[in-house]
Parts: C-alpha cells; sequence; structure tokens
C-alpha cells in the first residue's frame, strides 16, 4: 500500500502520514484532501513511502487526491525545501502559502475560468460614446476601446478594474457578445525603440547567458531605459519558447508594467500574481502559469513561488526595495529567493536598479555577479538637485517661499510638479501645549496620527482608530495643537498657498480602494493635475512625461535613524523621487528641504554618483563589521510582559553560547519598537562573518529552541533581517 507523505500548514515542522489507495509517485505535488483533528484539511503530497513509522491502527487515509491541477513539480518542491531550512519555517506552511487561497480550501475541483473575447454586436458598433450620458465616463472609455477591436477577458480585468458590471450592462443590452479569440488574429505589437549602445550591450551579455544560471546586476540610473533592456531579453527567452518571470516590489506597479507587456506582445499571454487580485482571477493566473499558456507571469514577492514549468529568465525591477522581504509568517527575501531558483533552474537572473542595496552591489564589485551599466538618461539631461536651507527661510505650514514660488512658476508653465512626504495623514501627532501630553497609541511604542479629514487618530503600526479628544485627557486644556506635517495638511496648505492649482493627494488611504490609482493615473496622464502631493508610492517607476519639478519635504529624520541602514535607504528614496523630474525632453529640478544642507548624503546626491555612495558606505560597513561583511540572524520575540520576551532571549543567547560555534551572540534589548499591537518585544542578535557557519548554528539553535520548554513567549527566527 501506498503512504503518502504530506505537507499541512501547521506550526509543527513535520511531514504527515496517510494511507492513499491508487496514489503514485507520479501523485507527488498534487494537492490532497486529508481528516486533521476533527476537520478536514488541504496539503500538498510531497513524499511516498512503502511503509509508515505511525502503527497501523492510527494511520488514517486520505479523503481525496486533487488531480485537476498539474503538480508542482521536482524543481518547485525543491525551491520550497530551500525556503524552509534556510528561514527555518515548517514546510507544510511554506508549501500551502504557495498555493492561491482558492486552493488551500476543502474544495472540489478547480474550475477554470473563461478565456474568451468581448466583441461588439452590430447594435454596438452603431452605438457612438457621445451616445452615452456625459458621466458616464467609465462606460465611454470601455466602448472606445472595444471599437478598436476584440478586448480579451483578461485585458478587460486590467483597463477596467471595476468594469465587470458595466460590460455585463453592455452584454444585457444587445450591444457586446463573448466569442472565442480567433487564431493567428493577434494585434500588431508596439514597436521597440532603438536601443542605446549601453542597453545593446546589457541586453548582449543577458542573451549570452541564455540557457545557464548567470545572475547580473543591470545598475542604470532612473530614466535610462531599464524595463527596455528587460523587454528585449523577454522577447529572446519568448522566441527559445519559454517563459519569463518579472517582480516588481509594489501592486501599483503591476497594472502599468501589464499594459506596457502587452503592447509589446500583444500575442503572448501575460499574467500578474499580487494580493491585490480577486481570489478567482488569482487562481485563473496561476494555472495559466503552471501549465504554461502564460509565457510572461508579472508579480509582486508571492509570484517568486509561481509554477513556471518552462521557466528561461527571471528579471527583479528595484530589487533593494525592502517589500521583496516577507515581515511575518515565513520571513523570506524573495529576491534572493529568486536568485537561488535562477540558479537550481539553471537560467539567468537580473536585477535591476538604480541604488542596488549593498549587498548586490558588493556581490557585483566582488565578481560574484555580472555588473552591466546604463549609466545615462534617455533623451534627457539628470536632473538638477538642490538643498534650501530651512533653517534661514521661514516656513509657512512646512513650506518655504523659494518652493512656494517655484511650485507657482511650474504651474504658470503648464507642466506638473509632486511635493514628496513620505508621511501620510494630517500631523504624525496630537500636543497638549499646557501639560505636554501627546496623542500616543495605548497597543503601540508610537503615536496617534491625526486624519483631519475623517476627524479620527489612526495608529499607522495596529490600526488603532480614536476620536481625537475635545480636550486634554490629563489637565483638560482645549487647545490642542497638530505636530508636524503629513500629505494632508500640506495638500490643505497647497490649497490655500496656490489657490489656482490643482492638487491630487496620492497616498495609502487615497488609492485603498480597488481601481483608485488607476483613476488618479488616468488624470495625471490627461494632465488633469498641477500638482501630486504623495508619499513613497509615487516614488518607484511611475513615468510622469509632464512632472518636470519634484520638491521634497521631512528628509532628514532617518538621518537620525538607529538602523545602520537609514543612509542608504534615504539615499535610495530620494534618488527614485528625483527621477520623477523631467521626463519630457526638459531638464528636471529637485528641491530638497533640510536643516543639514552640508550633509554627506545630500551632497552625494546633487552629484547623482551612486558608485561613490556605495563605495563610501561599504568602507565605513566594512570597518563596523556589518553586512556585507558579516551575516546576521534577529531571534524576536513578544509576550505580555517585556520581561517575559527577555527572559526567553536571555535563556536562548545562554543556549546559543553554549554551542560554540564561533557565531556572536549578542545580548537580548526590547525592539526598536517594544511595544506593538499589544505586545511586548524584544530580540536578540547573532552574526558571522561565515554564511555556511551562521547556517551551521542556527539549525542546532532553532532545533535547540524548539525542543525547550514552552515558552509563554512567542518567538520566530529572522534570517537576512532588514528591520531592527
Amino acid at each position: 500500500m501506498t503512504i503518502i507523505r504530506v505537507a499541512l500548514d501547521v506550526p509543527v515542522d513535520k511531514l504527515f502520514d496517510y494511507r492513499a489507495p491508487g496514489s503514485s509517485a507520479a501523485d507527488i505535488g498534487r494537492r490532497v484532501v486529508v481528516p486533521f483533528g476533527r476537520k478536514s484539511a488541504v496539503g500538498v503530497i510531497v513524499e511516498t513511502a512503502d511503509a509508515s513509522e505511525v502503527p497501523a491502527e492510527r494511520l488514517k487515509s486520505a479523503h481525496e487526491v486533487l488531480r485537476d491541477l498539474p503538480p508542482f513539480s521536482a524543481e518547485d518542491l525543491r525551491l520550497m525545501r530551500f525556503a524552509a531550512e534556510y528561514y527555518h519555517h515548517p514546510l507544510g506552511a511554506v508549501v500551502v502559502s504557495a498555493l492561491p487561497t482558492r486552493l488551500r480550501r476543502s474544495a472540489g475541483p478547480a474550475r477554470q475560468a473563461g478565456s474568451g473575447v468581448y466583441r461588439l454586436t452590430a447594435a454596438g458598433a452603431a452605438l457612438e460614446p457621445s451616445a452615452l450620458p456625459p458621466r458616464a465616463r467609465t462606460q465611454r472609455r470601455l466602448l472606445a476601446r472595444l471599437k478598436q477591436g476584440p478586448l480579451a477577458q483578461a485585458e478587460a480585468r486590467t483597463l477596467f478594474p471595476k468594469g465587470q458590471p458595466l460590460i455585463k450592462q453592455f452584454i444585457t443590452r444587445g450591444w457586446v457578445m463573448v466569442a472565442e479569440p480567433e487564431a493567428g488574429a493577434a494585434p500588431a505589437a508596439s514597436a521597440a525603440p532603438t536601443l542605446t549602445a549601453a542597453q545593446a550591450q546589457a541586453v548582449a551579455e543577458i542573451l549570452g547567458g541564455l540557457g545557464s544560471y548567470r545572475p547580473f546586476l543591470l545598475l542604470g540610473v532612473t530614466s535610462s531605459g531599464k524595463t527596455e533592456v528587460y523587454l528585449h531579453a523577454i522577447a529572446a527567452v519568448l522566441e527559445a519558447g519559454k517563459q519569463a518571470l518579472l517582480l516588481v516590489p509594489e501592486i501599483a506597479l503591476t497594472p502599468q508594467l501589464e499594459a506596457l507587456v502587452a503592447r509589446r506582445f500583444p500575442a503572448t499571454r501575460t499574467v500578474s500574481l499580487h494580493s491585490g487580485l480577486a481570489e478567482s482571477e488569482r487562481l485563473e493566473n496561476w494555472r495559466a502559469a503552471g501549465n504554461g499558456q502564460a509565457r510572461i507571469v508579472l508579480g509582486t514577492r508571492l509570484a517568486v513561488f509561481a509554477p513556471l514549468p518552462a521557466l528561461g529568465l527571471i528579471v527583479v525591477d528595484e530589487e533593494q526595495d525592502s517589500s521583496f522581504k516577507q515581515a511575518e509568517g515565513l520571513r523570506y527575501s524573495a529576491r534572493d529567493l529568486a536568485v537561488v531558483r535562477a540558479r537550481q533552474r539553471g537560467v539567468p537572473i537580473v536585477l535591476g536598479s538604480a541604488t542596488p542595496a549593498l549587498e548586490t552591489y558588493h556581490n557585483a564589485v566582488s565578481g560574484r555577479y555580472a555588473l552591466l551599466a546604463l549609466p545615462e538618461r534617455i533623451g534627457v539631461p539628470p536632473p538638477v538637485i538642490r538643498c534650501i536651507d530651512t533653517r534661514t527661510e521661514k516656513l509657512a505650514d512646512g513650506l518655504s517661499p523659494r518652493l512656494l514660488t517655484a511650485l507657482a512658476a511650474s504651474i504658470a508653465r503648464g507642466e506638473q510638479a509632486l511635493v514628496f512626504i513620505n508621511r501620510r495623514g494630517y500631523a504624525p501627532v496630537l500636543l497638549c501645549r499646557a501639560c505636554g501630553w501627546v496623542s500616543a497609541c495605548h497597543r503601540c511604542s508610537a503615536q496617534l496620527v491625526l486624519h483631519l479629514p475623517e476627524r479620527r487618530l489612526r495608529c499607522h503600526h495596529c490600526g488603532h482608530v480614536a476620536a481625537p479628544p475635545v480636550a486634554c485627557p490629563e489637565c483638560g486644556n482645549q487647545d490642542l495643537a497638530p505636530i508636524g506635517q503629513g500629505t494632508q495638511r500640506i495638500e490643505e496648505a497647497l490649497v490655500r498657498q496656490l489657490p489656482q492649482a490643482r492638487i491630487l493627494r496620492i497616498d495609502r488611504d487615497t488609492t485603498r480602494r480597488r481601481g483608485a490609482w488607476e483613476t488618479m493615473r488616468k488624470r495625471i496622464q490627461e494632465r488633469d493635475v498641477d500638482i501630486l502631493v504623495g508619499t513613497q508610492i509615487l516614488a518607484k517607476g511611475h513615468d510622469f512625461p509632464h512632472l518636470n519639478l519634484v520638491a521634497v519635504l521631512n528628509a532628514d529624520g532617518q538621518l537620525y535613524s538607529s538602523d545602520f541602514r537609514g543612509a542608504e535607504r534615504l539615499y535610495a528614496l530620494l534618488t527614485q523621487v528625483a527621477g520623477r523630474a523631467g521626463r519630457a525632453g526638459t531638464q528636471g529640478e529637485v528641491l530638497i528641504q533640510t536643516d543639514l544642507p552640508h550633509h554627506p548624503l545630500y551632497a552625494a546626491l546633487a552629484g547623482q554618483d551612486y558608485r561613490a555612495f556605495a563605495e563610501a558606505t561599504l568602507a565605513e560597513r566594512r570597518d563596523s563589521g556589518f553586512p556585507p561583511f558579516v551575516y546576521q540572524a534577529l531571534l524576536r520575540a513578544e509576550a505580555p510582559r517585556l520581561a517575559t520576551a527577555l527572559e526567553f532571549l536571555t535563556g536562548a543567547a545562554r543556549a546559543g553560547r553554549a554551542l560554540d560555534a564561533g557565531v556572536s551572540t549578542y545580548d537580548p534589548v526590547p525592539a526598536a519598537m517594544p511595544r506593538r499591537a499589544g505586545h511586548e518585544r524584544a530580540q536578540l542578535l547573532v552574526q558571522s562573518a561565515e554564511r555556511e557557519r551562521l547556517r551551521e548554528f542556527l539549525a542546532a539553535w532553532h532545533e535547540t529552541l524548539a525542543n525547550s520548554r514552552v515558552s509563554p513567549a512567542r518567538w520566530a527566527l529572522d534570517v537576512d533581517p532588514l528591520e531592527f
């Protein structure tokens, strides 16, 4: 009798044996429904055996092996095993989390969604957009698009995220019909621009590595055409009959990139995978990737586990972005796993950035990665970057006179401007000037941020919401003052200072609703906006051709950070923001308000020489003993009381030092934010100059901790941590 060993999403690092008559090794990688406790659970078969150590009377039988989808391949399971071992997370939790949400439930075979196209009927073709109500803008856009030709269902979801009810209305009215796509009737591809010499050299290097593992760092300044290099490499991969995986850090970037890819490769099925998709859409896209129908897969970090039977190339755009690191549960780095996957599958990987992570840059200059450079912008000179010394200028609502003058001039020229402040809300804190009371979150070591339009105090860490007090809870003073600026307050100030300006605020609050960002992006492209006020949502990868002025507020805070990566992150963020300026053939301007205009970081930024900044920072890291010259792991613990978390970590430190593995084990300390969501948090750092020595130590240490007595503290191991 065949015994199947099943990975289940449980916090125990073991496989579970079940009888499965009729199963064989061919079922490895398939989903299976099994009894677990008093319920049924969906797992994945990862091994088969002829016998089990579980006594026969206790061995249960699987309910059903689900053969409706292709199984995970041996290569897929190998990547998941590596992730489980390297990040010390249960294999079952890793494997099951790689499935779309709908496939994790005890459901029957997954139904395949339709893949047809929408076409206008004769009545729809005779209808003019002007015949629709003036305010029905989406209906007019939908009709105009359908008049251009058949609209694929996947494309419809991308172009009109909230348009499904409208399409159903059009069908009901007899204007639209659903048809099968015509074979060989793909629209013409958009013409590829002529490559620069640097781009052509980069493409040639990448194509020379097709068919074998070779990692590349594509170091290109903003607007140097990194995306065009990606597309040319993808074209070669498609021609070879292979699939391409393109990872991006933010959900907001995928629709724009998907539209670009669809125009370049209209006959190729392209799908996206990210958490913003509806369950059914994510399942359909995941299935298309796994059965090879989708030749290009765009996604955020979760897409690194997508099944791709014909994988030929991996691209990681903005590879330095911290969004590629999962902060909870399986604390993996999608960028690092992408490199591992490329090595396992024997395919090239391109890591692209204007400001790569210092670990990646160090790998390139030391010869571990091949370095490809795009040193110049295409068609426009780099922006002029200047600092405004806020010590000598009187600010009005956080805005200097020089900055307001520049914004007014931008509006007069008919150009667009971006006011960047990486803090949403109205004000970071509400203060009583009489006694010093501040609006602190009772669940976190953080302040409640004032959101004025909703008249709410919000914690941006745990989500706690409260109404602003009428008077100070401590002394009764009614004169409570908002201190500092957020996007809402800057928006309000600009409306007051520049009443003629059309202002659009873009942050997590305004883009939360599905389709909101698409609507905003359309307004920007149609020049219905003069000034954008936004957070780092606007910093990455967006092309606004009429935006020539960028103003940066409140950048100095990160210079005081205790995190050794603070300067690196600030340089990367400001470079990205500055890159939004000057994309319409004219030189852009960047103004940074700062109290520290002579700081070396701002001097390096003005010179726009990432390599000089990176070399100087790497020298500091080498002297101080920080990554990439050492390898680190952080043991995190949380408990109702800080003393409990520290007590657990003290014992863990004692156990680590007893292993005597040449690994430095530091004393436990409270976390940077000791209290979050009602839990007290502490951490313990371990590090080594040798990665393999640290891996061996962590394996033994983790096993010791897992087998020790149950602690009231919850703990997790974070390998290669980015946040301290």
